[in-house]
């Protein structure tokens, strides 16, 4: 069972990891990204295409990267030209759209069938015991908290940090002020679309790597990030490493593996209700 449970923190750092950049993106930019893996998702696939034209591993998954990241910052620029004055469920709604449409694209540039990703890292890292910890999985849960100290010392010791949070507050008069507000919303779907393509590149190979099974990782990564209420970094991070551990945990008993798959709906269904249960209850009363 400890094997299980520390093999799950590998996808609980990737689930950590989108969590961040989920609160991020709603915090700063008021958008829900939904879209989120699906961009890492094409960025990776498109550094296999591209290496099975010949250039090395290394050169692939950085131009992939930089497809991830390029593709995130064309979404996060139509958003902030056609929609600036929209609310965060209007621009989560263009996600929405973003998410089946790099679905379906993935379809037509790649094929249906799933990629053979090279591991990028591969083999234990240490053991404890007789439990292995994986490369993969150090490196998740490492970049996860490096990510999120990184965002959180980039917003509280900056200067572009306070711009970022004057438009997140106050976009309008943050606008009139001379904080270029379109400028600043692209970089943060570049910069976020990066690391979530990164995230998906390392551990892409250890999952089930079809387009619709990764882009679908947005759920946990989802439910990780609403324990944190989409404000608190922190608590993103924790509870992505906890939701990888509980499904690793899950999946050494044959009767409860099942059950692995529908943790990450039910923590959102019960944050949901536990936020609604004043307004349930008024209406009880």
């Amino acid at each position: 069972m400890l094997q299980g449970a520390l093999a799950g923190l590998a996808a609980g750092g990737l689930y950590a990891v989108i969590a961040v950049c989920l609160t991020l993106m709603s915090r700063l930019v008021r958008v829900v990204n939904f879209s989120q893996v699906a961009i890492g998702m094409f960025g990776a696939y498109s550094a296999v295409l591209i290496a099975e034209w010949g250039l090395p591993q290394w050169a692939a998954t950085l131009c992939g990267i930089a497809v991830g990241a390029l593709l995130s910052g064309l979404i996060g620029w139509i958003i902030a030209l056609w929609l600036p004055e929209a609310d965060t469920s209007r621009r989560s709604a263009v996600s929405v759209a973003s998410l089946l449409l790099l679905i379906s694209l993935s379809f037509i540039v790649f094929g249906s069938k799933p990629k053979n990703f090279r591991p990028l890292l591969a083999g234990p890292a240490f053991s404890v015991g007789e439990v292995v910890i994986t490369q993969v999985t150090v490196v998740m849960v490492i970049l996860a908290v490096v990510v999120a100290v990184a965002c959180r010392l980039l917003l509280t010791k900056s200067s572009i940090g306070i711009r970022l949070r004057a438009l997140s507050e106050r976009p309008t008069t943050a606008e009139l002020l001379g904080v270029p507000a379109k400028s600043l919303s692209v970089a943060v779907w570049v910069a976020t679309g990066l690391i979530c393509t990164v995230a998906i590149s390392i551990v892409a190979p250890t999952q089930t790597n079809d387009p619709i099974s990764l882009s679908f990782i947005i759920v946990p990564a989802s439910a990780a990030a609403l324990l944190g209420g989409f404000k608190r970094l922190d608590l993103a991070v924790l509870g992505g490493l906890l939701l990888g551990v509980l499904q690793g945990a899950l999946a050494q008993f044959e009767q409860l593996s099942i059950l692995r798959n529908w943790v990450p709906f039910l923590i959102i269904v019960a944050f949901l209700l536990w936020t609604q249960r004043k307004e349930v209850w008024d209406v009880a009363r």
